[in-house]
């Protein structure tokens, strides 16, 4: 069971350990903010504010893509890391190692990006990367995803040690999962949330990485060997396993910071249930079998795979929201928690999760996807739960761990004046999006029509609000890091949390 002390001794971050974790986070704001402000160029290219020709267009959203992407996973494997390290042995040194293959990978794609002129976006799909028209050539292509490669590596080291430490103290990883106890029997009440996320996340994330190694692998061969010729629908579904998966690890990971820390916030017991462990189980299945949803307008894709690839995609998204979202609303009921920065970004960030889910299950419906799926519908859904949500989650640990070296939670005025602004700006944000898929207005389009900027003005008016507040919560994250933890306080317990 999670700890009701606000502070415990067991996170205590020292020496080596806090240096690893100020890098990932400091790093991942730094990158958050210069990734939204590439974001709202591109929002402020397509209402007309500003003049962006189409090959930059193209380049920003290849960085915006695979960057953002790339920093969530950044923010989220550092959450994990923080709870996880508690309840197992996690070893630095691959904390450590994922970070510099990490920036290594993140160094390539920005020479490939913005020395090279790659501008085949994230998805990389084949063969377009070879056929650069001129733009760019196969070698940028090919630093490109060796860039990708060099990021994956690192994820799946981490994951490796983090599987090692689970089955050294659970024996096996579904046991770690809890399945021992999905028909019967006493459940543990001290079996910790954060190692059944940890490990379906292993589990699940570990298969993505590997489709995309070797999907990866296979489009190398393919630009040093033009005469190996790949099939284009095997290499798109290869593509969309890895790059569905991965993102939705970073969903699976920062909820842990939810699990762990929304007790302290409450002062009160969040327990393990059969229902929770039931929902993870099939989580973890549901999730790795839903990415054929992206390929519904594919015709060439078997209609089984289509079919398979809708109805999961009605099931993936609700067991864990269900069953997370129910036990912290019932947590929170009667609680009398204060509403410092980490509960009040922990409430956003289920509102996020949940909210963002409603269009992506929609557009996961054939019919539905054969409207809306190149529509801005799309990027108005997965900005919607990582912008509100997965960030929010990674958010309310960065906000608590500066609490806890000052043995307070942060509610300043600037705190309090941020968070909505922040709020309000991605509401806008989103919504605009959203209602250009409704009107229809065409997604991935470097040039709009005088016709659709409305929407795109609404968009870059959320976007600079949200980049304000985001701006804001680096500096005063980063400041917080990188102060002396305050001498004394050794462990903050229920009643510091209340007051």
């Amino acid at each position: 069971m999670a700890s009701l002390t606000l502070y415990p001794d067991d996170e205590r971050l020292a020496g080596g350990q806090r240096v690893a974790f100020n890098l990932y986070i400091i790093s991942a704001l730094a990158l958050f903010v210069l990734m939204m402000l590439v974001g709202l160029t591109m929002r402020m290219a397509q209402a007309k504010w500003v003049d962006v020709p189409p090959n930059l267009f193209y380049e920003l959203l290849s960085m915006h893509g695979a960057g953002m992407v790339g920093t969530m996973a950044l923010a989220t494997t550092a959450v994990m890391w923080f709870f996880l390290r508690k309840y197992v042995q996690l070893h630095l040194w691959a904390f450590v190692t994922n970070y510099v293959l990490f920036m290594l990978g993140a160094v390539c794609v920005i020479l490939s990006i913005f020395v090279g002129g790659y501008g085949a976006l994230w998805t990389f799909l084949y063969p377009l990367p070879v056929h650069g028209m001129g733009l760019w050539t196969s070698d940028t292509a090919a630093l490109f995803m060796l860039g990708y490669l060099l990021i994956g590596v690192g994820s799946l080291l981490f994951y490796l040690d983090a599987a090692a430490g689970i089955i050294k103290v659970h024996g096996n990883l579904g046991r770690a999962l809890g399945l021992q106890w999905l028909l019967g029997g006493t459940i543990d009440p001290n079996h910790p949330k954060a190692v059944v996320a940890s490990t379906m996340v292993i589990i699940a994330n570990s298969l993505g990485i590997l489709a995309g190694a070797v999907v990866l692998v296979m489009s190398l061969v393919n630009i040093f060997y033009p005469q190996v010729a790949l099939n284009p629908l095997v290499t798109k579904n290869l593509i969309y396993w890895f790059g569905h998966m991965y993102i939705n690890a970073t969903i699976y990971m920062g909820v842990i910071a939810v699990y762990e820390l929304l007790p302290r916030y409450s002062r009160k017991p969040y327990p393990i249930s059969r229902p929770f462990l039931w929902s993870w189980a099939v989580s973890t299945v549901f999730v790795v079998i839903v990415f054929p949803h992206h390929l519904l307008m594919d015709f060439a894709q078997p209609r089984w795979l289509a079919i398979v690839g809708q109805v999961v995609s009605w099931g993936a998204g609700f067991p864990v929201f269900l069953v997370t979202a129910y036990g912290a609303l019932t947590n929170i009921y009667r609680s009398n928690m204060r509403w410092t920065m980490p509960s009040r970004l922990m409430v956003l960030s289920l509102f996020g999760w949940a909210a963002g889910i409603v269009p992506a299950i929609m557009d996961g419906t054939i019919r539905v996807n054969l409207v809306m799926h190149n529509t801005q519908w799309v990027p108005g859904h997965f900005h919607f739960y990582l912008l509100l949500g997965v960030l929010a989650m990674a958010l309310a640990l960065m906000f608590h761990e500066i609490g806890s070296r000052a043995h307070a939670p942060p509610n300043s005025g600037a705190d309090r004046l941020g968070f909505p602004v922040y709020l309000i700006g991605g509401l806008i944000f989103v919504f605009a999006f959203l209602d250009a898929g409704r009107l229809s207005v065409p997604r991935r389009m470097a040039q709009h029509l005088d016709a659709w900027t409305f929407t795109d003005k609404l968009g870059a008016i959320g976007a600079i609000l949200v980049v304000l507040a985001m701006l804001y919560f680096a500096i005063r994250i980063t400041v917080g890091l990188l102060k002396a933890p305050r001498p004394g306080g050794s462990g903050v317990g229920i009643p510091d949390a209340a007051r």
